[in-house]
């Protein structure tokens, strides 16, 4: 009796671990604001009948469109390394109002107009990536910024960015042109994870001549005050910027066995001729 008890306990402990894992979580950045408007970042975006891939396609929007986020939906849909809720959507085509279904993947995480652009930001695709130093193969996502006139596609550059864990959260911010030649304005893109020890990744990208281009990615890592690397770019309009170039500087800290810190610092200026950048 006591030994069908035991058995009867452990496979419930088991299946509930098992739930517990099989449980699928809505990454952070896809958590979109009810009566609020978004913008459709992937092309040709599918809207739906029912929350669901199954379900009937009854329209579909281009990269640009705007739409009212009515409801956000329980059910989550996970494609590659991306896990977002549906969303039930209004938008307007024409005179015509219509109403449906989207998946919020395919939706901005951030969006920004200025001087007649609109600039976007959202995740593509996972793609499998090599690690040269561990010989392995692993999942990473992609991340885009497009910029448009109207429904006019004028330039879109992609970057690796944060996987499942550091997807919590993401900013898009227009900067000045940090006094860099030719440069109308400065992009920045970022997505953090909220826990100690996990990364946040911060992508500049420059605009120039209805152009985008995306300059080598920053990353910052931290464990409360035990280690962390931080990465940051000194631009000619910062305090200690230097002219026609960008400073990419890196420091790192590491609490020895007697809490003593142990600092290392390096950096690497990058030359900026106008049109483009090469390490010095």
């Amino acid at each position: 009796m006591m030994k069908a008890l035991w058995t009867a306990l452990f496979l419930l402990t088991l299946q509930f671990f098992t739930a517990q894992e099989n449980e699928v979580y809505a990454n952070g950045i896809f958590g979109f604001e009810e009566n609020k408007n978004q913008k459709v970042f992937t092309d040709w975006t599918r809207v739906r009948k029912e929350p669901d891939v199954s379900a009937q396609i009854t329209d579909s929007l281009q990269t640009n469109s705007q739409v009212m986020i009515l409801k956000k939906e329980e059910k989550i849909l996970k494609l590659g390394e991306r896990r977002a809720n549906w969303y039930k959507i209004s938008y307007q085509k024409g005179s015509v109002a219509s109403e449906g279904y989207v998946w919020g993947g395919n939706l901005c995480v951030g969006y920004r107009n200025k001087n007649g652009y609109d600039f976007l930001f959202g995740l593509s695709k996972t793609i499998d990536k090599k690690s040269k130093e561990l010989n392995t193969t692993e999942k990473q996502n992609i991340a885009g910024v497009k910029v448009m006139q109207g429904n006019m596609l004028l330039d879109e550059v992609y970057f690796d960015t944060g996987r499942e864990e550091e997807l919590s959260y993401a900013t898009f911010d227009i900067e000045s042109n940090h006094k860099l030649q030719n440069v109308e304005l400065t992009l920045k893109a970022m997505v953090s994870g909220e826990a100690c020890g996990i990364a946040s990744y911060d992508q500049y990208i420059l605009f120039k001549d209805k152009k985008l281009i995306a300059l080598p990615q920053l990353m910052n890592v931290g464990d409360a005050d035990v280690f962390y690397h931080s990465e940051e770019y000194i631009f000619p309009n910062d305090k200690g910027g230097i002219p026609n170039a960008f400073i990419f500087k890196t420091e790192e800290m590491e609490k020895d066995d007697k809490d003593r810190e142990k600092k290392k610092r390096s950096s690497k200026i990058y030359l900026w001729d106008g049109n483009s950048y090469k390490l010095k």
